[in-house]
């Protein structure tokens, strides 16, 4: 079914302070089946549980960069084990990685950026994920990075991902929601979350790249810990930084 242009506004004004589930409910209805979760942490799998619950046709994606935590890929097939549903992961270019690797190492980004690393190992691989989309749905909140996600809407045509002949949405339920809430939806449903977070962790990206936070530290500066901390964005979000 898809939406227009115009509508976008109208619908985002109407879920202003809609709850997710009705979002989700919305999405699914207006994109089954060109629509899929992005699924990485805690957030995705409250979108995974709710989006199951509605009963709605929805596929389910991953990005392995080749560098995630042990726990995480075992994550990702308790996910996959728990709702009965395949997850599509998607891998970066070998060439690529490797042409990268030969010529500044394994931890190029600790000396110019992560945005090399990322475009290689994630942002490529996100957009063959999303080239047969006409919609996906991210576990984005304002609280995430005050930095770069504070205007993050709750609909909107995704800035990046989206070409002069294809326009793609972009549902983002969680926005308004607080990692506290996220946290009482996994302990009240049984939602699966990876074991890092007990250790922790609470933005969990590569292993080179994310460190546990301590007390009174936000989520985000576990990950790049090293850079500059309003630039946060690994390029799956990127125009987060335009806004």
């Amino acid at each position: 079914m898809g939406l227009g242009t115009v509508a976008i506004p109208e619908v985002t004004k109407f879920f202003a302070e809609g709850d997710p589930h009705e979002i989700i409910r919305f999405a699914l209805e207006n994109f089954s089946p060109r629509i899929a979760i992005s699924f990485s942490g805690a957030e995705d799998v409250v979108l995974v549980d709710m989006a199951v619950k509605t009963g709605g046709e929805f596929s389910v994606f991953s990005l392995d960069t080749g560098r995630l935590h042990p726990e995480t890929y075992q994550f990702i097939d308790k996910v996959r084990e728990h709702y009965g549903i395949p997850i599509e992961v998607y891998s970066p270019q070998a060439a690529a990685v490797e042409n990268l690797v030969k010529a500044k190492g394994l931890y190029s980004f600790y000396k110019d950026g992560h945005k090399e690393c990322c475009g290689i190992r994630k942002v490529e691989p996100l957009r063959r994920a999303l080239r047969s989309l006409d919609a996906w749905i991210t576990g984005q909140r304002h609280d995430q990075s005050p930095s770069t996600r504070t205007q993050v809407a709750i609909v909107e045509t995704d800035p990046v991902f989206s070409s002069p002949d294809h326009e793609l949405i972009k549902f983002n339920p969680l926005a308004k929601w607080t990692s506290q809430q996220v946290w009482a939806y996994i302990r009240e449903n049984n939602v699966p979350f990876n074991p890092l977070h007990e250790r922790g962790y609470v933005s969990i990206g590569c292993e080179p790249c994310t460190r546990p936070v301590l007390p009174g530290q936000h989520e985000r500066e576990g990950r790049w810990w090293w850079e500059d901390q309003t630039k946060k964005e690994c390029g799956l979000h990127v125009g987060n930084l335009e806004r």
